[in-house]
Parts: C-alpha cells; sequence; structure tokens
C-alpha cells in the first residue's frame, strides 16, 4: 500500500539532487567577481550597498546555473562520449530534457526578479549575459578563438554588474585584469579538454579540431602575462592611487603572480585546469594566496 509514495518520494529526491548537480553550485565561486566594485569602490563597509551586492551575486548564480543547465541540454549527447563528463544527469538520463527545462526557467525567473529590483541598468546587463550565452551554446562555442573570448566576456559583465548593483563606476583597469584572466582560464580548460580527450576532443567540442597544445600553449603565455604586467602596472598607477587613496597596492602583487605562476604549474604538472573553481577549492597554496590576496587589499584599502 505504501510503496507508491516511498517510490514517488525517491523519484523526487532524485530529481532534486539532479537539478541541484545541473546548477553546479561549486561553479558559483566564479560570481564572486561582482563583489569586486564594491571592494575596489571602497564601499564595503556600507551596508545598503552590501545587500545590493549580495543580490546582485545571488542574481548571477540563478543567470549563470540557467545557463549550465541549458548548455547541457544542448550538450547532452557529445558528454556521454566525455569520460569527465558522461556522468552529468542530463548524459546519465538522470532527469528528463522537459524537467531540465523547467528547472532553467525556473532559475531564470528567480534571476529575473532580482535583476528588476536592482533596476533597469542590472536588467540590461542580465539580459546580455542571457545573449551571450545563448550565442554560445548555440555558435561561438564551436568557433575557434570566439569561444575563449566568449566566455571571458560573460566575467567581464560580471564585474560591470557588480558596479551597476551598488551604482560605481567600474574601472577600465578592472575590466581589462579581468578579461585577460578569464581567457587565461578558458585557455587551461581548452589544453586540459585537448590533452584529457585525446582522439575524441572534438567529437566533443568541434572547435577543439583546431586547436593543438602547442597554440593553446603559447597562447596561454601571451595572457598569463598580459593578466601579470597589467596587474602590477595598476597597482603602481598613479591614477589608480588618486582615486582609492593608497599608494601601497603593488604590496598585493607577489600574491597575484604566485597564484598565476601556480596555476600554470597545476596546468602543466597535473593537468588540472579543466575546472578553474575545483582547482582553486581543492589546492590549498592557490586558495591561500587568493585569500592573502583578498585579505591584504581589504586592509590597504580600509585601513
Amino acid at each position: 500500500m505504501n510503496a507508491a509514495p516511498k517510490l514517488n518520494d525517491s523519484q523526487s529526491t532524485g530529481q532534486l539532487a539532479a537539478i541541484i548537480r545541473l546548477a553546479r553550485p561549486h561553479q558559483w565561486i566564479k560570481n564572486a567577481l561582482v563583489l569586486a566594485a564594491l571592494v575596489f569602490g571602497q564601499r564595503l563597509f556600507v551596508l545598503h550597498d552590501v545587500v545590493l551586492a549580495v543580490i546582485a551575486v545571488v542574481a548571477f548564480c540563478a543567470l549563470s546555473s540557467a545557463g549550465y543547465v541549458l548548455n547541457d541540454i544542448a550538450d547532452r549527447d557529445a558528454d556521454r562520449l566525455n569520460p569527465e563528463k558522461c556522468d552529468r544527469p542530463l548524459a546519465r538520463g538522470d532527469i528528463t530534457v522537459a524537467a531540465a527545462g523547467r528547472a532553467a526557467l525556473s532559475l531564470a525567473a528567480i534571476a529575473g526578479v532580482l535583476s528588476i529590483v536592482l533596476g533597469l541598468a542590472f536588467v540590461g546587463i542580465a539580459l546580455l549575459y542571457v545573449a551571450l550565452q545563448l550565442g554560445y551554446s548555440l555558435w561561438a562555442k564551436h568557433q575557434v578563438v570566439i569561444d575563449v573570448i566568449a566566455v571571458a566576456l560573460g566575467f567581464v559583465l560580471r564585474a560591470f554588474a557588480g558596479g551597476v548593483a551598488i551604482h560605481v563606476e567600474v574601472s577600465p583597469w578592472l575590466v581589462f585584469i579581468t578579461f585577460v584572466l578569464a581567457l587565461f582560464l578558458v585557455l587551461a580548460r581548452r589544453r586540459h579538454e585537448l590533452i584529457a580527450l585525446g582522439d575524441g576532443a572534438v567529437a566533443h567540442r568541434s572547435a577543439l579540431s583546431q586547436y593543438s597544445v602547442r597554440l593553446v600553449d603559447q597562447m596561454i603565455s601571451i595572457v598569463a602575462g598580459a593578466t601579470l604586467v597589467s596587474y602590477m602596472i595598476y597597482t603602481a598607477s598613479a591614477e589608480v592611487e588618486a582615486k582609492l587613496g593608497s599608494r601601497h597596492l603593488y604590496l598585493t602583487a607577489p600574491f597575484v603572480a604566485f597564484g598565476i605562476l601556480r596555476y600554470l604549474y597545476l596546468i602543466d604538472e597535473r593537468n588540472e585546469g579543466g575546472d578553474p573553481a575545483s582547482a582553486l577549492l581543492h589546492d590549498r597554496p592557490l586558495m591561500l594566496a587568493v585569500a592573502l590576496w583578498i585579505l591584504t587589499d581589504v586592509a590597504l584599502l580600509y585601513f
């Protein structure tokens, strides 16, 4: 008599677990970039702005998760051929495409409501992000070089969103450094895919047929150097000193240098460039460098 309700409860729990996996909450750490304007705009201790910034982060978590779900729907056949992605819920058949679509719409609705709370300018950024994600899933991810630029632009939009949410002008320096750093991380992911998938790389992502490990390594060298040099120039800039009221930001450069070099080590020696969020959460030296960089920035900007 009670078998059917128990079975339904089990199915509901399984569906919820599948939806959570589709949303990839461990990737939400990327949305911390939305808080950059709060920190570097020196509004970290302004309660009203903190609340708005947190709402913006939640909105982008919902928005990015909706994008992940839609991307998994589009890539479910290719993911079955990928040894690292074949256990994703849609690839395994743990959830139907219809249920995943409903989850994506629900997440998008949450993001939409929160975006409206933050104002029309934020809604505009959110819509640009949605258009970018759709363009990436349907076209850009199959185009060499354009694919990595499209992903990097998603990070730039996060940085802009944080500024718009609290009505702070986003520095061109923040935009540029965010862009080249994101390029670095995305290229590392492409390198990982080429090595991990081998001959099956093209079946997973057609653009990979036009990349080689040697080419990607050259690109990584360029953007890694650009990231480090641009950050050093930023911290030593007289314009930044006048704007932020601190001439000691250059003291944070060693943490950035270590972080970039440590990530290069993880890419080359451990082939761990497939998931930047996972690498950050599981590599203690890298996590420590990021934490010390944040704490030093806060100390120099606010005390």
